[in-house]
């Protein structure tokens, strides 16, 4: 998500300045390669790029194609094979063995319709949503229609270029991968054979901050660099200010049994509490008890969260095994921190790995393929 948020950032920019663009998206991958299916970047006609396609080494030879396609006003599917072991022929050494097929599709500032407009509304809405993609690999000098759906829960927004035979196949799979949470690949015969990368687009993490102490400020500038979206809250005024936060979309200054009316719980959201005050995150998680969360973590040692449950269960409230299991106490991964800056990172990488239900163990001990895939097999119509 944060790829697409510096992609529409970018975008805007480049529109102020009369600069021309074209977006490159991974739309297919047959074997292994840096970046998966739905990795993007926005190209202006003089250079500039955002986002990534690869670890670098294909954005070169896909700026020449972009500009190209920004010259032509007409999209383009690229496919770079390196499952040679010559790697050489391309011209990039990519160390990767597999088939990597990108679409490079121009983006025309007046259409309503065009892929910037579909991912700004994704990101207004701040929840699940669908993009679909359709290309020809079979055939590539026919028309590519390129990012021509865009659907969330509330609304399905259709560009004129989608296929006119299959436009409620391509809707009624859409709707599937909303509802089944996972993205596919299917294909189309309309003349030739289309195929559709429909993506599902997850919601950006949000991290509530309880506690506006100097130590929550390396956890936001962080925080901030990963496109999370902030919330601090404190009960002192002195401390939730914006300018010691300017990561932050929310600073609040709010009682513990005023927090829950400023915020919104999902399955997207971590709570961390650090505010150095036991009775007010006392008084928090007592709020927290009643709602249903996948992440709260609290700061400090493990007899502390202990003696918290206690005094809750001798109040007669008894957290049920679902959300003890996602609380956390002592928060963050076993790394050796020390500091706030090193703190900080070992909390983001906990939340990380719980809200991606992973481990957080290291990666050389993985036997499986460290991308597990996310996407549904082949399917045609």
């Amino acid at each position: 998500m944060k790829e697409i948020t510096d992609i529409v950032a970018a975008y805007d920019e480049a529109v102020k300045l009369g600069k021309k663009t074209a977006l490159a998206t991974v739309v297919l991958v047959e074997g292994s390669a840096y970046r998966r299916a739905g990795a993007r970047m926005l190209i202006t006609e003089d250079g500039e790029l955002t986002g990534a396609i690869s670890g670098g080494c294909l954005e070169g030879d896909a700026l020449r194609k972009a500009r190209l396609v920004i010259l032509q006003q007409e999209a383009l599917l690229v496919t770079y094979d390196t499952t040679d072991d010559d790697d050489a022929k391309l011209g990039v050494g990519l160390g990767c063995n597999g088939i990597i097929h990108i679409l490079i599709e121009p983006i025309i500032n007046d259409r309503e319709d065009n892929p910037i407009a579909l991912f700004r509304l994704i990101l207004v809405k701040r929840q699940y949503g669908v993009l679909a993609t359709v290309f020809s690999i079979d055939e590539r000098k026919a028309p590519q229609p390129g990012t021509c759906l865009c659907m969330t829960d509330e609304q399905v927004i259709i560009t004129k270029s989608i296929l006119k035979d299959h436009k409620l196949a391509i809707i009624n799979d859409a709707e599937s991968v909303l509802g089944e949470r996972q993205s596919t690949i299917k294909n189309y015969k309309e003349g030739v054979v289309y195929t559709a990368f429909i993506e599902l687009v997850k919601p950006v993490i949000s991290l509530v901050i309880a506690g506006a102490g100097n130590d929550a400020i390396p956890l936001t500038k962080m925080a901030g660099v990963l496109g999370w979206d902030i919330t601090i809250v404190d009960g002192r005024n002195n401390y939730a200010v914006s300018e010691r936060f300017p990561q932050a979309r929310r600073v609040i200054v709010a009682r513990p049994e005023e927090i829950l009316s400023h915020i919104n719980i999902n399955e997207w959201t971590a709570i961390v509490m650090m505010t150095h005050n036991y009775n007010y995150e006392m008084a928090f998680l007592k709020e927290l008890s009643r709602e249903s969360f996948n992440y709260v973590g609290i700061l400090g040692p493990k007899k502390k969260l202990n003696r918290m449950l206690c005094e809750l269960q001798e109040q007669g409230i008894i957290l049920n095994n679902e959300q003890l299991d996602r609380l956390h106490g002592p928060v963050g991964l076993d790394i050796g921190s020390e500091g706030a800056e090193e703190i900080a990172l070992s909390v983001l990488a906990e939340i990380k790995a719980v809200l991606s239900n992973r481990n957080g163990y290291s990666l050389k001990y993985k036997a499986d393929p460290i991308h597990v895939s996310e996407m549904k097999p082949l399917a045609s119509k």
